[in-house]
């Protein structure tokens, strides 16, 4: 183990060097015109882990490529075997006048890595490749066998991984599953995030006159497609911070005294939050803290409106169409299609007859839970303590990973949930980034993993 652990040291400008050049590909899963990037990215991964001394397949899908990489022989049929799940997809980088410096140009600056992907995930799945490489290179015995699955849609739904799963589903006999593709507090507070809120995601497009209108001539007689849809928006929540549409919150149940006493752990004053995001007063559900609100309770949240005109100066219309994207967070027990459902019914209801309405559903996923006592969960505790040098918090995190509870239903496995980012890495921002001692120290936390697993396996 000393050996693995030298390596992974010796060796870490080579791997920031490899790691940039992963991240320098713009491989944009939203974006039509980046589908030849997410193959060059695929590429990458499958050379790389060839390299390594993996042995690599690329599977096709009716969406881009996914990459699995394995260390099984027909030697090691007796170990405990895991897989290690990332995608190699990033979010579009947009606006780019917002970047201090080129979001495909990764920029070391101090202890950052800045680039898009560099956190979510290139960099944090690269972590647990290095760490398997460490093994392989210094001819250390693993004591489990890791298969990575590396998808190229996680930011666009992962459409096309369930049904891989399920068609490939005796390949994936696993003992579990480990991710990192979430956060940790900071540096001094590694964690295991033990449970993640569920997603679903929908659009709502308004359509009122048949063209856009002199809005001199035809307002006041003609309904704004425009205003009724921040009419619409803005009667799904109250004052208080609750969503007022009935059935909203069917099933939530109350936060436990001890899931209240391990968020209240997490390092974080409203102060020093205010602080960081730039806002002069947090606002959230009344009754939760701030880390209660974002980690562990529903949301609704507007993420684009789109209507009339927005170019320079000023055109003076009522605009035709208006349309927004919405998503909301879910909590245990949500139900995403009960929740478009209740969502979908009361627009409907409260849309004007003046304008059309029209509901799309987008992708969706359930919350996630998993037992912080469990063996795997606290073999995990013991690798994060041995690589940080600190005693881990539990934790439960806002951020959605839909495709963990297909782990569940379809491979019947646990996920670990390891996040390596940072709450300043803009992830989904402009500026992201990722801390390069939290990579290194990620790597340590992964080879000391497999170590920890295995003991609890046997």
């Amino acid at each position: 183990m000393n050996e693995v652990l030298s390596y992974l040291r010796e060796n870490q400008a080579r791997f920031l060097d490899e790691l940039c050049e992963f991240v320098a590909i713009p491989s944009v899963s939203a974006q039509a015109q980046h589908r030849s990037d997410l193959k060059l990215a695929s590429d990458w991964l499958v050379k790389h882990c060839r390299n390594i001394g993996l042995k690599v397949k690329r599977h096709a899908t009716p969406g881009n490529p996914i990459v699995t990489a394995s260390t099984r022989s027909a030697k090691s049929k007796n170990k405990p075997h895991y897989l290690v799940y990332g995608h190699y997809d990033v979010q579009p980088a947009e606006p780019f006048d917002l970047w201090d410096t080129p979001p495909f140009t990764p920029t070391v600056k101090g202890d950052s890595l800045y680039g898009r992907g560099s956190s979510d995930n290139k960099g944090q799945h690269f972590a647990h490749l290095k760490a398997i490489e460490a093994y392989l290179a210094t001819g250390t015995e693993l004591p489990c066998d890791v298969t990575f699955l590396l998808e190229g849609e996680e930011e666009v739904g992962s459409e096309s991984l369930g049904a891989f799963l399920k068609a490939k589903k005796a390949d994936f006999q696993v003992d579990g599953v480990v991710v990192s593709d979430n956060g940790m507090p900071s540096l001094k507070h590694p964690a295991l995030t033990y449970g993640l809120r569920g997603v679903v995601a929908f659009e709502i497009h308004l359509v009122g006159p048949n063209r856009d209108l002199h809005s001199g001539i035809y307002g006041g007689a003609v309904d704004n497609p425009a205003m009724v849809l921040c009419q619409l928006l803005g009667s799904l929540r109250g004052a208080d911070g609750q969503i007022v549409v009935p059935g909203f919150y069917d099933g939530v149940e109350s936060l436990s005294k001890f899931e209240r006493t391990q968020l209240g752990r997490y390092p974080e004053s409203e102060a020093g939050l205010k602080k960081q995001l730039g806002v002069r007063a947090l606002f959230g559900e009344k009754g939760y803290t701030a880390v209660e609100q974002r980690a562990a309770r529903p949301t609704l949240e507007i993420n684009g409106l789109t209507s009339g005109y927005q170019g320079e100066g000023s055109k003076t219309i009522v605009p035709s169409r208006a349309s927004a994207k919405v998503t909301c967070r879910l909590v245990p027990n949500q139900k995403p299609k009960q929740v478009l459902k209740v969502l979908k019914q009361f627009l409907v209801k409260n849309c004007p007859k003046s304008v059309r309405l029209t509901f799309e559903a987008g992708h969706a996923g359930e919350a996630y839970m998993v037992s912080p006592d469990g063996p795997q969960a606290k073999a995990a505790t013991r690798a994060l303590q041995s690589a940080f040098g600190r005693t881990p918090i539990l934790m439960r995190e806002g951020g959605s990973i839909p495709i963990v509870t297909d782990f569940k239903e379809i491979l019947k496995a646990d996920t670990l949930l390891l996040g390596l980012g940072l709450p300043d890495d803009n992830v989904h921002s402009p500026n992201e980034k990722v801390s390069i001692t939290a990579l290194n120290k990620g790597m340590e936390m992964s080879a000391h993993l497999w170590q920890e697993l295995a003991q609890c396996s046997s």
